[in-house]
């Protein structure tokens, strides 16, 4: 089969379209002639050398995609060749075909493209597993979410106003901040031009934060955070290292929570999986809007990587598999 694959860590032109050995499905698990996968910051990291595949995962890059059931392994159930699925996956997604666990395949709604199947998994379980499960977000509160125009900040804005919080988002320009704000953003804070923090707090300040960025807003977040608030840490892009003033994360019995996707437990996942199943019908039903940003060829990763990088996306980055 074809993939992207990469000699040596480093940028974007250590990536090449080349032929890689066609993967056989172990005991529970799926192959799937891959259509389309999604392009992830956390992509970018691993092709960088910073961010290593578990184990047991495929070394190729890629977290989700959607496609079609080629071969089943043994002990599957409840799925047949040619079914069309969705899943995130530990790796391998950049290929033509790739492995999936069989309790993390969703099914795909036939009214789908197979790029907007391919830009939910990772998007919409990293904002499930961190509004809902960790964060405990529930109506009436509100939430502070950064990145506002990326695929987890599109999802997550939109799974906020559902669950019924006030929303509060950032991002860089007047274009994201109207993108934003089209998904139900209800106040949106261009960091160029503003403090958040002073946003937050004229508010009546945030029951909950979902931090992709980490050391250097961490000062900011602790004032703007309310007493028995909870900061959930999904990324470091602002800096892995910052001082923490122990005295207002005590006073304020503020929760600070490190939290990731991909190194989860498989019950966790699969677990996870299924409740978003439940709410696929929501996009049909037009409570859910699709953010597809644009797509590009699978050969054409690097350049897909390089318009995530330049911080250009307004939503997902789809890779189509010719």
């Amino acid at each position: 089969m074809h993939a992207i694959l990469q000699n040596a860590p480093g940028g974007s032109d250590s990536l090449y379209w080349g032929e890689a050995a066609l993967p056989e499905p172990g005991p529970g698990q799926l192959r799937v002639r891959v259509r389309a996968c999604g392009v992830n910051r956390a992509d970018i990291v691993q092709r960088e050398g910073r961010y290593p595949p578990p184990a047991d995962a495929s070394p190729i890059l890629g977290l989700e995609l959607a496609g079609e059931v080629d071969a089943l392994g043994e002990n599957v159930s409840g799925w047949a060749l040619g079914d069309a699925v969705l899943a995130l996956v530990p790796g391998g997604a950049y290929a033509e075909y790739a492995l999936v666990n069989a309790d993390e395949a969703l099914a795909k709604p036939a009214s789908w493209s197979w790029a907007q199947a391919a830009s939910v998994p990772e998007a919409w379980l990293t904002a499930w597993l961190n509004l809902i499960e960790v964060g405990q977000l529930h109506a009436g509160q509100t939430v502070l979410i950064h990145a506002g125009a990326s695929g987890v900040g599109a999802a997550a804005i939109q799974l906020a106003r559902w669950r019924g919080a006030t929303v509060v988002a950032t991002c860089g320009s007047a274009d994201k901040a109207a993108f934003c704000q089209r998904l139900g953003a209800h106040q949106v804070v261009n960091y160029h031009e503003a403090a958040f923090a002073d946003t937050v707090r004229a508010l009546g300040r945030a029951d909950l934060v979902l931090d992709c960025v980490g050391g250097s807003y961490l000062d900011a977040h602790l004032s703007c955070l309310k007493t028995d608030g909870k900061l959930v840490l999904i990324g470091v892009m602002g800096g892995a290292q910052a001082m923490l003033n122990l005295g207002l994360l005590l006073v304020k019995r503020i929760s600070l929570i490190g939290s990731t996707l991909r190194s989860q437990p498989l019950a966790h996942r699969a677990a996870l999986a299924r409740q978003l199943q439940q709410q696929l019908p929501l996009w049909d039903a037009g409570l859910f809007q699709w953010t597809l940003d644009r797509t590009f060829a699978l050969p054409d990763a690097a350049q897909a990587q390089a318009w995530l990088e330049g911080n250009h996306n307004q939503g997902k980055v789809v890779l189509l598999v010719p």
